[in-house]
């Protein structure tokens, strides 16, 4: 996300309750990530300085944007939905992040997600059993995901996964050894997208509104080469260039996206 001074965009948004149910969690909410604090969202009407709104709904939080309420709102859901069955059907350790951040029998990395976003991949890698780390500098963003975890924590079927997400509110550029000793660094920075698809459409519309492009995400890739131990992992589209122009290690490519690895040292061999 955006290196975006959180006080540029605070007065464009604010967050309330759809049902009274929910009005003690959305009051925690606005007071913990210094949100100003609505109400009912109905209230919004009578603010038109806003431009977004979270909300807490049916006891999940959601992000809207007023002036174009049929994008619909964006959550972080890892119960339901498309990370549902990427979990049940999605290759296991057989798919191409799995291979990228080096896991295999006997390693299983623990990684930092330096840029978390909405925490997919974070959530395929900790399904596969590795330990996450999760970086999100901006706190509409770092919010709808520490909400999403804690009510995945919730779930039977996904309890034990979203345990081994732990989720730290900072700047991965300033602030990325604040993750202890990962094996691997992962970096997902945002870059302007080609698909046509209606979900990563509307969630980069409504991101990009908010916060703003990656303009500084050439800058992850140095501190993340200090502090992984084995590797860093860089998502980028198929036409991106790598970041900061470095050439990798080596490329995993896939049809619309690849992963660049740069690799610190070897993964150790499993020793018997």
């Amino acid at each position: 996300m955006s290196a975006i001074i959180a006080s540029e965009y605070l007065n464009n948004i604010a967050l309330g309750y759809v049902d009274s149910v929910d009005s003690e969690y959305a009051k925690r909410l606005a007071k913990k990530w210094h949100f100003n604090y609505l109400g009912d969202v109905a209230a919004a009407k009578k603010q038109p300085q806003l431009e977004f709104i979270l909300q807490v709904h049916h006891h999940a939080l959601e992000l809207c944007k007023l002036d174009e309420p049929k994008l619909g709102a964006i959550k972080v859901d890892f119960v339901a939905g498309a990370v549902a069955h990427r979990r049940k059907f999605g290759g296991g350790r057989g798919q191409d992040i799995a291979k990228a951040v080096g896991l295999k029998h006997g390693f299983t990395p623990h990684v930092l997600d330096a840029t978390a976003g909405l925490g997919r991949d974070a959530f395929v890698l900790a399904g596969l059993g590795c330990q996450l780390t999760l970086m999100e500098r901006m706190p509409v963003v770092a919010a709808l995901l520490e909400d999403g975890i804690e009510r995945a924590k919730l779930n039977h079927e996904v309890a034990d996964i979203a345990n081994n997400m732990q989720l730290i509110h900072g700047s991965s550029i300033e602030e990325m050894d604040l993750a202890s000793a990962p094996d691997v660094v992962y970096l997902d920075p945002m870059f302007p997208h080609r698909e046509k698809s209606a979900a990563v459409k509307k969630e980069m519309r409504i991101f990009q509104c908010l916060v703003g492009e990656d303009l500084d995400a050439d800058g992850l890739l140095e501190p993340a080469l200090a502090l992984a131990k084995y590797r860093v992992v860089v998502k980028r589209p198929s036409y991106a260039p790598p970041l900061a122009g470095k050439k990798p290690s080596m490329s995993i490519k896939m049809k619309k996206n690849r992963f660049d690895v740069y690799v610190n040292q070897a993964i150790p061999k499993l020793t018997t």
